[in-house]
């Protein structure tokens, strides 16, 4: 007897000693501790998420950092899979970590491996120390014979322990995006996904706010926000126990999309991206937005263009003299650049309207005889650049491309085509068709190197959801779609690494980090009503610098004035697609006067802090400030909604300044001859005032729809 169980003895010995040899893992940034420890049975646990304690004296004990299936796990697993044998079980414990720093981040990886399996998982934590932003993701492999099944695979498993637990989730449809609801979380699951393979935002959008203890402020409570970097199916899971702790789980959906990792193969899960606070909702946005303008999205820190595009003044019926006449348009507004939409292309099949020519990327010869190099060569003669809009990953089946590679589109066998916008998937998964897609991107720069923009749009979902390459493996299909998409974005950002492209997918359907790393922007909606993208603008910007989110000026909301359309895309990355020629000369050079009113600001709103002041979700009116890093200037927006009564409006405390700091205060983007109404204009208040007694925003009537631009300067 003493004999069989010495080696046990010796395994739990050796395994304690283990255990008490490993320091706690502290992953920190300036504000955040997350901390790991080993636990006597080498597992990894979660011992503490929260304030950074200087003495670092943390905690130890806790849950299962990545909860495995089949073992003695009774809930969600973060890890299932399925061995050789038919085995469904996995154990996970700790065998290493390190750490790396450069910089400014400080990224902890930790290995931990199966004992009796040859699977290994080493989970990635990378720490972005000045904005409070961690990254989480896992990759797994294994070594067995065959391919193992994996049904789940979680980029991370965070767990918490509160009294209670509010969870803020944004949810739409088409033009009508990031509806913001908040409940309280209660015993059992909720879930939040994506199942539409593309455009996978469409009814969810994959971020939240996750309070801890009751709900949180804008400027108070305890608090995450999560989001994934990742454009495919994802999914959410919050889990309360019997004992009211709750684990959060992040990632890949797993939904239709059973995995088998070959031997030896790396499967990386995408990153689970995240900023803890107790300082409420708007420091979590203003950690979220450094991270980005540092690290998320493409050349964050660098200047955007102001567009004009042309699709509600021609939609898809123009001609190259037409377009030429709309570059003098954009040139008496003085943007810095004209944007082509849809219609341009298709000779068999002409793109006269949403029915016909995606995927035959070739200039209209009717429309458009002498090329696009003609038009970017008389944009530059006007003094302005020139961008075009691409469907690239999508085909209609009134094309040449559908006729000469059926085997080159997503649909099911032995079932008709569904069809969304008149228009199928392409199989990006197949190597041929990235190299398709690249050389629609690369051939057109080749020949016309004067592009200066792209749109990149994408319209559908995917219904008909079957690759003809992956043939038996089609549950690869949503994940290898995606990863086909960035091998393709990879290609392009190599060759042209600063190209400006907008995210675009019918709207705010690809609103993702994943993605953002390629791109310079998103289109938020095709809502751009100004009163609707109050609502739309200030829901995205609970996670995304306002640089990201293009905001154009158009003639939706007609009963709205031409200044409240304006100040509302000003809050955002501005941009016009409207009939400038239809301007009175009163509105035009209100518009001249906004555009150069907004590059003369755009460095504070798109690098500036923002401060959510009102919520339109509370009052009739929505307020918010951006406010520079060295506190010298801000940048302060009024917006008066719709009112049912003549509503007198409290004074609004400002927020983010130097409470020691004088500052003159002057309205901004004023209609030619008009003064403002604000009895402070043009004097110098100091900050404390300003932030401890307020501004009254509505002084005499009250006009709905109507709105202010303050601009706060340092004196």
């Amino acid at each position: 007897m003493l004999k069989r169980l010495l080696p046990f003895v010796l395994f739990v010995c050796l395994s304690c000693h283990l255990a008490a040899q490993v320091q706690p893992i502290v992953i920190e940034t300036d504000h955040t501790a997350l901390v790991l420890t080993v636990g006597g049975n080498q597992r990894l646990l979660q011992s503490y998420l929260g304030r950074k304690l200087v003495a670092g004296a943390y905690p130890g004990g806790g849950r299962e950092a990545y909860l495995t299936a089949g073992m003695d796990n009774q809930f969600e697993p973060a890890l299932r899979m399925v061995h050789n044998d038919g085995n469904a079980s996995l154990e996970l414990k700790y065998v290493s970590h390190s750490v790396v720093k450069n910089g400014d981040v400080s990224e902890t990886s930790v290995l931990l491996k199966d004992p009796v399996y040859p699977v290994e998982v080493t989970l990635h934590y990378a720490a972005f120390g000045a904005s409070d932003v961690i990254k989480s993701w896992a990759v797994i492999q294994h070594r067995e014979k065959r391919p193992v099944m994996m049904t789940q695979y979680a980029s991370s498993l965070l767990h918490f322990n509160a009294d209670a637990y509010w969870l803020t989730q944004f949810h739409g449809d088409w033009a009508r995006e990031v509806n913001i609801v908040e409940e309280p979380l209660t015993n059992g699951i909720k879930t939040i996904e994506s199942k539409l393979g593309t455009r996978t935002n469409f009814y969810q959008t994959q971020a939240f706010l996750l309070s801890l203890n009751g709900k949180s402020t804008e400027t108070a409570g305890e608090l995450i926000a999560g989001t994934l970097a990742w454009t495919g199916n994802f999914q959410y899971t919050f889990e309360v126990d019997q004992r009211n702790g709750l684990r959060m789980r992040s990632g890949i959906n797993p939904f239709a999309s059973e995995y088998y990792a070959a031997p030896g193969e790396i499967f990386t899960t995408p990153a689970f991206i995240f900023t803890w606070t107790d300082q409420g909702k708007g420091q979590a946005s203003r950690n979220l937005h450094r991270w980005a303008r540092s690290y998320g999205v493409l050349d964050g820190k660098e200047r955007r263009l102001t567009l004009l595009n042309n699709w509600e003044a021609t939609h898809t019926s123009f001609d190259e003299h037409r377009l030429v006449e709309l570059f003098d348009e954009g040139k008496k507004l003085g943007v810095d650049l004209f944007l082509l939409d849809d219609g341009w292309f298709g000779n068999s099949f002409p793109r006269n309207d949403d029915k016909a020519g995606l995927g035959d990327w070739q200039e209209d010869k009717k429309k458009l005889p002498s090329g696009l190099g003609y038009l970017v060569k008389e944009a530059a003669a006007k003094g302005i650049q020139f961008g075009i809009w691409l469907e690239p990953e999508m085909v209609n089946p009134k094309s040449d491309l559908y006729r000469q590679h059926p085997d080159w589109i997503l649909k099911l066998p032995n079932r008709e085509e569904h069809y969304g916008r008149n228009q199928l998937v392409l199989d990006l998964v197949n190597p041929q068709v990235q190299d398709f897609v690249f050389n629609i991107v690369n051939d057109m720069m080749t020949k016309n190197p004067g592009i200066a923009f792209i749109k990149w749009d994408c319209n559908r979902s995917m219904t008909n959801a079957y690759s003809p390459y992956l043939k038996e493996k089609q549950s690869h299909l949503y994940i290898d779609y995606t990863r086909g998409l960035y091998k393709v974005m990879e290609r392009i950002r190599i060759k042209y690494p600063h190209l400006p492209i907008m995210l675009c997918a019918g709207g705010g359907g690809r609103t993702d980090y994943g993605a953002l790393k390629y791109f310079t922007e998103f289109w938020p909606s095709d809502n751009t009503d100004g009163l609707e993208r109050v609502f739309i603008q200030w829901g995205y910007s609970y996670f995304f610098p306002s640089n990201t989110i293009s905001a154009h000026v158009t003639s939706m909301g007609k009963q709205q004035s031409l200044k409240f359309r304006t100040d509302v895309a000003m809050m955002g990355k501005l941009g016009y697609d409207i009939r400038v020629n239809n301007f009175t000369p009163v509105e035009l050079a209100f518009s001249r006067e906004a555009v150069k009113t907004y590059q003369r600001i755009s460095d504070v709103v798109w690098q500036g802090d923002l401060y959510r002041l009102v919520s339109p979700y509370d009052e009739p009116r929505a307020v918010l400030m951006y406010v520079s890093g060295d506190r010298k200037r801000a940048i302060l927006y009024n917006y008066l909604l719709q009112t049912r009564r003549k509503d007198i409006f409290g004074r609004v405390k400002l927020e983010g300044l130097d409470p020691q700091k004088k500052y003159r205060l002057r309205e901004i983007n004023l209609l030619p001859d008009t003064k403002s109404a604000q009895p402070d204009n043009d004097k110098v208040l100091t900050g404390e005032y300003l932030m401890q007694v307020g501004l009254n925003l509505a002084p005499g009537r009250i006009t709905p729809l109507s709105s202010n631009i303050f601009e706060l300067t340092e004196e």
